[in-house]
């Protein structure tokens, strides 16, 4: 079946499988873009919220999701293939909204580490800024690597992937490790303070970024484990 006589759709429509697929992307790109682009505006239209370091990270990560959710009705609905050779793909442009997504939740989880383990460090070098810098960094990195993927010849290109692909592994094993530790440190700390402001809101910051964390290893992991088979084959 084809659109437009050009880029074929992802499956014929002949087993019901193939229904089930198409509108599964059709509810994942959906909910994505409104979920995600409900807490961009709302983060972005917040005054209070965007003067605070980890909403920052927040709407950078939202962002990311936005556009992902926007790419799934190409990349899902229709026959494309990222990768070399390439069938109908975007040169990775796309896909490359997680790798922003993902430097950003490792920078994210610094920042809590170094809120609740360091405040008094956090709270002079750590500003707003300087946290807006981070976020523009995850994107320019991204692309800047992807740029230079598409510029050379496909056998480099290919090494180039097969080492992002080997970088997001360690970037997820820093994830569940930081966080791990960051827990462990913030409940033992939290645990000698007495009650106060400052201490439900570090609190609060802790169980943000484990459930954040949880949540998006969870409904990232089906993703991660077919990029790493793709990769193997």
């Amino acid at each position: 079946m084809l659109l437009n006589a050009t880029i074929p759709l992802s499956v014929d429509f002949d087993t019901p499988e193939d229904f089930l697929i198409f509108i599964f992307h059709i509810l994942f790109a959906t909910s994505a873009v409104l979920v995600a682009g409900s807490v961009v505006i709302g983060i972005s239209s917040t005054r209070s919220l965007r003067g605070q370091n980890r909403f920052i990270f927040m709407l950078n990560t939202s962002i990311s999701d936005t556009l992902t959710g926007f790419s799934v009705y190409y990349l899902g609905l229709f026959d494309v293939q990222e990768g070399y050779p390439s069938r109908n793909g975007t040169y990775y442009i796309l896909p490359s909204f997680l790798g922003v997504n993902v430097l950003t939740f490792l920078f994210a989880q610094f920042d809590r580490y170094f809120a609740v383990c360091h405040p008094f460090f956090y709270n002079r070098y750590i500003t707003r800024s300087f946290v807006i810098g981070i976020c523009a960094f995850c994107w320019i990195y991204t692309y800047t690597i992807l740029t230079v993927q598409n510029m050379v010849p496909i056998s480099k290109a290919a090494q180039i992937n097969a080492f992002g692909v080997m970088t997001l592994q360690i970037i997820v094993l820093i994830k569940v490790l930081m966080t791990i530790k960051l827990y462990i440190i913030a409940r033992n700390q939290l645990g000698r303070e007495a009650p106060s402001a400052e201490r439900d809101s570090k609190k609060e910051s802790l169980r943000i970024i484990v459930f954040v964390v949880i949540c998006f290893l969870a409904l990232w992991c089906p993703s991660f484990v077919n990029i790493i088979v793709r990769q193997a084959d």
